[in-house]
């Protein structure tokens, strides 16, 4: 295995991308924190002053921030795309209940007897708010500014899945490439931001209204600024818009093979491989990385540019285990084995159109591969322990656990624990490790080169081999972790670059080194 890096050597040699990650982290905090104040000041003053509309406007606001902060980024999508505008409206929507809540309050709160006095002085209705009320309720009102500020410093590192940028990029690369330096690139200045965030506009709350004053014309300019720096580092000169997974960008047969082995740089924006397919499709991005077995491919009728130098080797598809779990279940590796080399490319390829696009659950899809090929059984009693069951957050590893479930079920006396849609590898492996799980399916792709992570020679010396690589990285996998890689499925998935298929023909692109070329006469 090769040398651990440091934190700090992380950081350095990534500098530029961490500066980068923060200008956009702030931008997204501070343009949707200066929306929410212009739509949420005025609403919790309007409900002030008519009081039957508090409870549907705070509830709605309520239920609006119940809402999972991915769900909120997913219902954004439909009607926003992708990139900031679907991140700044979610993060709007979590900073309006604080800043609603707490202007309502502070207005409510302020004595009527100063509200009297000031009545009894002739002060008319926006005199009396501007002069009085406004004032008095300012610390709670910038309290609530304080909260939702943190609130969307913490929710921002969401941004990422939808190729809006920030932090997040770092965290969930990390998770993704079993990277802590990564994680902790870009979780530590997070939340570094939410403490400073906090503590400076604590200052503000504490120095009172005229302080503020002086504040209302420079602070909308500096957020002005900062959202601005941060959608410049979108804009973007090429005719060619690329988006790829955190994972993707970290990996030797991915954007570093790229960079390196054909001399490709495309800027690409990070984007969750759950809407990268329909980003595609609808023009919102026009070269992604993929997956060689995604059902989307033939569902969005991308076209997969040959990979003319060898970068994306294939690899097989198999379950890991431990040697311990073996032991304590000894009908499971002669039942797991059931599906070795029962797939092809093709084969996978169908049964995940069948999930990403036909929308078929993984359950009926398992039972009726499993019912062709003469391999379903009824479940049994189960009453000789509990086999649990992991899987990474994508439709062919829930057809897989299903299809796993079904056979434990059918041929032995175990039951079954599904923990699907664990995340990454980082998650599923840990999970392994700590024993959260007994095992899920893996690549032997990602076996080597998340979790090995040996030399470049050895990478080049076995990586062309399917064969050989599921030799090493089984080998390598029982010397350091106790684990097994059981018999390949049959399949590979290996990663992929793809277009929609008209504008690859518009472009004459059928390899990436055509790709190269293009990039090159621009």
């Amino acid at each position: 295995m090769t040398q651990q890096q440091s934190l700090w050597q992380f950081i350095a040699e990534q500098h530029e991308k961490l500066t980068a990650q923060i200008i956009q982290h702030l931008g997204l905090t501070f343009l949707s924190l200066l929306l929410a104040i212009i739509v949420g000041v005025p609403l919790g003053i309007l409900i002030s002053r008519k009081k039957k509309l508090s409870s549907p406007v705070l509830g709605i606001a309520g239920i609006l921030q119940t809402i999972p902060s991915i769900a909120l980024l997913g219902f954004m999508i439909p009607v926003f795309g992708i990139g900031p505008k679907p991140a700044i409206a979610a993060l709007l929507i979590y900073a309006l209940l604080p800043i609603i809540r707490n202007t309502y309050t502070g207005i409510t709160g302020v004595d009527p007897a100063v509200i009297e006095a000031a009545k009894a002085m002739g002060m008319n209705r926006n005199q009396l708010l501007f002069k009085v009320k406004l004032p008095l309720a300012m610390p709670v009102i910038i309290a609530g500014i304080r909260t939702a500020a943190v609130i969307n410093v913490g929710v921002a590192t969401l941004a990422s899945f939808v190729a809006a940028g920030g932090l997040g990029e770092f965290i969930f690369g990390g998770i993704s490439l079993n990277n802590t330096n990564m994680i902790l690139a870009g979780a530590i200045p997070a939340a570094l931001l939410a403490v400073i965030l906090d503590q400076v506009i604590a200052v503000i709350q504490r120095s009172g209204y005229r302080f503020f004053q002086k504040l209302k014309y420079i602070l909308p300019v500096v957020l002005i600024i900062l959202g601005t720096g941060y959608l410049l580092t979108f804009v973007s000169h090429r005719t060619i818009k690329a988006g790829f997974t955190p994972e993707f960008m970290g990996r030797q047969d991915g954007d570093i093979g790229l960079r390196s082995v054909y001399g490709l740089s495309v800027n690409p924006l990070i984007v969750s491989d759950a809407i990268m397919y329909k980003a595609a499709y609808g023009k919102e991005l026009d070269l992604i990385s993929g997956y060689s077995t995604d059902g989307r491919i033939k569902a969005y009728d991308l076209y997969v540019l040959n990979d003319d130098k060898k970068i994306f080797p294939p690899y097989y598809a198999a379950p890991i285990i431990k040697n311990q779990t073996l032991n304590k279940f000894p009908e499971l590796e002669k039942t797991l084995n059931l599906l070795a080399g029962k797939f092809n490319d093709s084969l996978m390829t169908d049964l995940n159109y069948r999930a990403d696009h036909l929308h078929q659950t993984p359950e009926r899809i398992a039972k009726d591969f499993l019912i062709s090929n003469n391999l379903y059984k009824s479940p049994r009693k189960g009453n000789s322990g509990t086999v649990r069951i992991g899987s990474k957050i994508f439709g062919e590893q829930y057809i897989l656990a299903e299809m796993y479930t079904m056979l434990i079920e059918g041929y032995t006396d175990y039951k079954v624990e599904t923990k699907t849609g664990l995340g990454g590898t980082k998650i599923c492996f840990d999970a392994l490790m700590n024993d959260a799980i007994d095992f899920y399916p893996e690549y032997t792709g990602t076996g080597l080169l998340v979790l090995l992570k040996p030399s470049a020679e050895t990478i080049r010396n076995i990586s062309q081999s399917p064969d050989k690589t599921y030799r090493y990285v089984n080998s390598e996998f029982e010397k350091h972790y106790g684990i097994r890689w059981l018999q390949p499925l049959g399949f590979n998935n290996a990663y992929a670059l793809m277009m929609r298929r008209s504008q690859a023909e518009e472009l004459q692109i059928k390899n990436i080194s055509d790709l190269k070329q293009y990039f090159n006469g621009k």
